[in-house]
């Protein structure tokens, strides 16, 4: 398609006003369930640069609309705005090197900054639309966020909506196109507990969910296909000093596939192990706090237009080919819903979700290009 002499100066332009967005985006602490300040910076933001009736719903989400008339499809363009790090304290960030350095800021606050100068252009050169758009700053894709803002715009739109687009990940080249579901749990074990010396003999809270770990980690995990499924242990904490026996303790585990069927035969397995180690002392109760679908009946037609579309988008803007891949993203409500989405990454970085994360501020040019590119399929003309 290529982008107009405009487009591509307005992006040179841009490039430290969007550096210095995602400096103020960082500075503010966004974990899941606690987006409000961010929520509500991004709100400012777009209604100063171009947006009308930009409102923030009672899931934390800010929507832009562009173009959306009572009756007219929709499609939803969208960037998480939560991290993944419990902080409530704004995290060290520094810059070297022509990289920035700041637990979350790639994954996902560069690429939100993209979404929203991008978007600043598209709202003051206002350019005829086939349909409505929804500029959408979303909330809760991380984690135990249990992708509730996503949840919200597709219950919320899904009877209108033509598609949906995020943007989120490290890789200009990387198109996801299947959705990766998981059931997160909760596991608490209890037990009597006692004095490590006086009381030694009896069942510990942690010995107990320690065999559970053991035995869990002996599961093979089921596979159709080129699915690919996997499972992790993420947190586990309890007990109360060196000298006792632990009381209770508890773990946060989950399994995730991106085929249907392999996820309902882990949720069996599960059980089954579950069941075999909470047949010993001590008692062990598991709680489900998270879980994401993997995809539903999506129109294959549809659905291939629209990664069509994110190839010809990837190819123009980096001179690439796309890499298609599964993953665990906000398309996974809409994909269950029977909605077409993809996520697209609108820059370069590494050690995304570590404390090391960082970003290359070299590839965000790319990343404009990327979403103007794509954008321009939405244009009447």
């Amino acid at each position: 398609m290529g982008l107009s002499h405009d487009a591509e100066r307005y992006i040179l332009d841009s490039q430290e006003e969007l550096k210095q967005l995602i400096r103020e985006l960082c500075a503010i602490p966004a974990p899941s369930h606690h987006e409000d300040v961010r929520a509500a910076f991004c709100k400012q933001w777009f209604e100063r640069n171009g947006g009308k009736n930009v409102t923030v719903d009672a899931a934390q989400n800010v929507i832009c609309p562009y173009r959306v008339t009572e009756n007219n499809a929709r499609v939803v363009i969208m960037a998480h705005m939560d991290t993944v790090f419990p902080d409530t304290e704004p995290m060290p960030f520094r810059e070297e090197g022509g990289r920035m350095f700041c637990p979350g800021v790639t994954d996902d606050t560069a690429n939100l900054a993209v979404m929203m100068i991008c978007a600043r252009y598209i709202l003051q050169k206002a350019p005829p639309t086939k349909t409505g758009v929804l500029f959408v700053a979303n909330s809760c894709e991380e984690g135990l966020g249990n992708l509730k803002g996503s949840r919200a715009i597709t219950a919320k739109y899904g009877p209108c909506m033509k598609e949906l687009v995020t943007l989120d990940g490290a890789n200009l080249t990387a198109v996801v196109t299947r959705a990766v579901g998981s059931h997160r749990y909760r596991i608490r074990a209890a037990t009597g507990g006692g004095h490590s010396f006086r009381d030694f003999g009896k069942p510990s809270a942690i010995a107990i969910l320690a065999e559970l770990v053991h035995e869990l980690y002996r599961v093979e995990p089921p596979a159709a296909g080129d699915s690919r499924t996997t499972y992790n242990v993420g947190v586990i904490n309890g007990g109360t000093s060196v000298n006792t026996i632990a009381q209770s303790a508890e773990m946060l585990y989950e399994y995730r596939s991106d085929d249907p069927r392999c996820l309902a035969k882990m949720e069996g397995i599960f059980q089954d192990v579950l069941a075999k180690c909470n047949s010993k002392p001590g008692t062990l109760s598991a709680e489900r706090i998270g879980e994401r679908p993997c995809a539903g009946q999506v129109d294959e037609g549809a659905m291939g237009d629209l990664i069509g579309r994110a190839a010809a988008a990837v190819r123009a803007a980096t001179g690439r080919e796309p890499v298609f891949t599964s993953g665990s993203t906000d398309c996974n409500i809409p994909l269950a819903a029977g909605i077409p989405a993809v996520c697209l990454g609108a820059c370069v970085g590494g050690g995304c979700h570590t404390r090391e994360e960082w970003l290359d501020t070299g590839s965000l040019a790319d990343g404009c290009r990327l979403f103007l590119e794509f954008f321009g399929n939405y244009l009447d003309n």
